[in-house]
């Protein structure tokens, strides 16, 4: 019985209580991955029980609000907190995962692609929208994650269920031309940052066949601001806007600036 008997020192002191912390989440991390490096940044952390309020895939970055100790009673009220974003979107290739870090499923011609038509696409998405998950995402359907039946090719037995998010604002703040060459570049060192398993070698692999280095083509790409509620897909909006106009899309860069009233500008990075 004496073993079972816990001894002051074995005892791990919890000393830092409820707080809130507006975390950066750098492209490439995963979520856990941030926490492991705010224990390591901030020592006092180590010992803390941490969760975060909002997933960021890891092709995103930006705000993560992080819970320590008490605050996570407060999970759900975090949870429901509005976002801002800032998205690129690349027109010309579509993957399964809706992002760089997928399996292009599609290419197509961008030359038809205009201003205007981007702008009309955008207006589909004000106010109340019904939005599919993403094949490669973490929803649960009949206790398996959908990107677990993504992998196990499996979706095909699945109705992707769907949710009704709210889009307040979505406008586009440009329009510009990446090279051939900087496009390969940018998707090969963002792929790079990306721990775990996540097909890298398959997916660069595949980007390398339908980009080269040396070339001398110009893709379209948009930036796009989204003021959402909690729960929204960025890179479903890039996927669906190509939809909409018949060009291939996806989410080259997210960028997610504002959690309720906590900024990226602020965030400890």
């Amino acid at each position: 019985m004496q073993n079972d008997i816990k001894k002051d020192s074995d005892v791990v002191p919890r000393t830092v209580g409820g707080k809130v912390l507006n975390l950066y989440k750098q492209l490439g991390e995963t979520p856990r991955e941030r926490l492991d490096r705010l224990r390591a940044q901030k020592p006092e952390y180590a010992h803390e029980v941490l969760s975060y309020a909002g997933r960021l895939d890891p092709m995103a970055e930006g705000v993560m609000i992080t819970l320590v100790g008490s605050a996570n009673k407060m999970r759900e009220a975090y949870l429901d907190m509005s976002k801002e974003y800032v998205l690129d979107v690349l027109f010309g290739f579509a993957t399964d995962t809706y992002d760089a870090l997928g399996r292009i499923m599609e290419n197509g011609d961008t030359a038809a692609l205009t201003k205007k038509a981007i702008e009309k696409g955008l207006n589909e998405f004000r106010g109340h929208v019904s939005q599919e998950y993403p094949p490669y995402s973490s929803k649960t359907v009949e206790g398996k994650s959908l990107f677990e039946w993504a992998r196990a090719g499996a979706l095909g037995a699945l109705v992707l269920p769907r949710k009704t998010v709210t889009i307040y604002d979505i406008t586009l703040e440009g329009i510009y031309k990446i090279k051939e060459p900087a496009l390969l570049s940018y998707i090969e060192t963002s792929v790079d940052k990306v721990h775990g398993d996540f097909r890298q070698e398959e997916i660069v692999a595949g980007w390398k066949r339908k980009l080269s280095a040396t070339g001398d083509r110009e893709f379209s790409c948009a930036t796009i601001k989204i003021s959402c509620s909690s729960g929204t897909y960025a890179r479903s909006i890039a996927h669906g806007l190509g939809k909409d106009l018949g060009i291939p899309a996806l989410a080259l860069h997210i960028l997610r600036t504002k959690v309720g009233d906590y900024e990226s500008s602020k965030s400890l990075k």
